[in-house]
Formats: structure tokens, sequence, C-alpha cells
């Protein structure tokens, strides 16, 4: 449960986005999104008033946990709205309206996390591997790679996929015509922007 009200974000007819107020920097978003008749929520922070916006979409059908370290408050929402919670799923669950997308599973990073792709919205809701906080960005970027994965291994399963929208667990989302060409650019280009990202990095704590 966050301490304050959250901002909204990625607020559509089919889905909602919230950004916890603390800590600040980190700009931790939760989501929403209708699809196939039911919500489902990924990463999830308890926020009242979100809650009430997201439960406005359409019934709810389950929570997705998509981190290894984002418990956050999953299993409380999912106890709460007496919806399955579903913990890094290799497979989406029978009947689901998305794909899960792999994109790491790693002991020497302890890292696991999947990506949840919506062919209806042509969606993708990613946890880590994606980021729009300014501390994921080089110059020019909207969206990037978590550093981490910008310096070791770029998510590379999230390139290709042609998003119309892009929802991720630190920031606000990006959606339109050139989302996909975004995604795979900075995904492309993620090591060769180290330089960009490390000096805006150090401008940003001056």
């Amino acid at each position: 449960m966050s301490s304050g009200p959250a901002t909204i974000v990625d607020h559509t007819a089919w889905s909602v986005g919230w950004i916890a107020p603390d800590p600040p920097f980190m700009r931790r978003a939760s989501h929403a999104v209708l699809a196939g008749g039911g919500v489902w929520f990924t990463d999830p922070v308890l926020d009242e008033g979100a809650l009430e916006l997201a439960l406005a979409l359409g019934p709810p059908a389950g929570v997705v946990q998509l981190l290894d370290r984002h418990p956050r408050d999953c299993a409380a929402l999912a106890d709460r709205l007496g919806v399955p919670l579903h913990v890094l799923p290799a497979a989406a669950p029978e009947g689901a309206p998305f794909e899960v997308v792999e994109v790491l599973r790693s002991r020497a990073l302890r890292w696991a996390e999947i990506a949840l792709w919506f062919p209806e919205h042509r969606a993708l809701v990613a946890a880590d591997a994606l980021g729009t906080a300014p501390y994921f960005l080089a110059k020019g970027e909207v969206i990037g790679p978590h550093p981490l994965l910008r310096l070791l291994r770029p998510p590379r399963a999230l390139a290709g996929l042609g998003p119309q929208h892009v929802m991720c667990g630190h920031g606000a989302g990006v959606s339109g015509p050139d989302t996909a060409s975004l995604v795979d650019g900075a995904i492309r280009a993620s090591r060769r922007r180290i330089p960009s990202w490390a000096a805006g990095l150090l401008l940003r704590r001056r």
C-alpha cells in the first residue's frame, strides 16, 4: 500500500495505470488491462482511487506478478478481489487473453521476468525490462531498457513485437504509431548508448 494518492497514467477505455508516490525517483507503475471480458492487474501497488478506476473497466479476472522482486501488493489484491494470482507463469492461463513473453530467467543476475502481450490491443506490459523513468533513459530516448540490462543483457525478446502501446513498471507508458520503432531502436542501440545514458545519470545526480 502506498503512503499517498497515486498518479494516474495510461488511462484509456481499456486500461489504467498508476504511479506510486514513493519512492519518488523509482516511479513504480502498476496496471490494469481489460481484455477478453475481464480486467488483469500487473505488479500492483494498492491505491484505492486507482483500484476504483480499474474496476470500472470491467470485472476482475486475475493478478499477474511479472518480476520475481515485484511481489508488491499482488497477493493482497488477488485475495481482496477473489481472483487467481499468477506468479511469473511460463505460459498464459487457459483462456487468458494474453501471451507470456519470456524476458529473462538468470541465476547469475538473480533476475526472473516475463512480459504480457495483449493482441486485442497490441499492448505490451513489461516490468523492469523497459521503463520511462529518467534513470532508464539515454539522450533522446522516451523509453529504454533497465540500466543493468542495458549494460549486461539487453531485453531482445521484447523487440519485433510491433506494439502500439507499452506499459512498464517504472514510469508512464508509451503509445502511438511510433511505439514499436522506439522500443526496437532502444533495444538495438542499448549498449551503444551507454555513454549517453551514463552522462545523463551523472547530470541528474548533481
